[in-house]
């Protein structure tokens, strides 16, 4: 009677710790999962259509609705851009390409 008793207390020991260790283990790959996801610096921006005054993105002239991932400010106005490339070509001279942003 006391082997089995003590079998059963040992299992009972087991499990329990076994289900302890199991949740620790997932919290840890959980936190360093949560740890990645914070360094991933590969993820686009994305904006709204509405949040911009124009159509089309002045430098390349392609549709904000294709994609903005980078915005400026210029003469009270926010304009969207489908690149950081297109958005810097628009800052060498803003006033030239102003007028193929197509204005809303």
């Amino acid at each position: 009677m006391k082997v089995q008793i003590t079998s059963s207390l040992v299992l009972v020991s087991l499990v329990l710790f076994s289900c302890g260790t199991s949740n620790d283990k997932t919290n840890a790959v959980s936190a360093a999962a949560h740890q990645v996801a914070a360094l991933d610096t590969t993820t686009e921006k994305t904006y709204a259509v509405e949040l911009v005054n124009n159509k089309k993105d002045p430098s390349c002239g392609m549709p904000v609705t294709a994609g903005i991932s980078d915005t400026a400010h210029y003469e009270k106005l926010v304009l969207g851009f489908c690149s950081t490339e297109c958005k810097n070509e628009f800052l060498k001279n803003p006033k030239a390409n102003l007028a193929a942003a197509a204005l809303k």
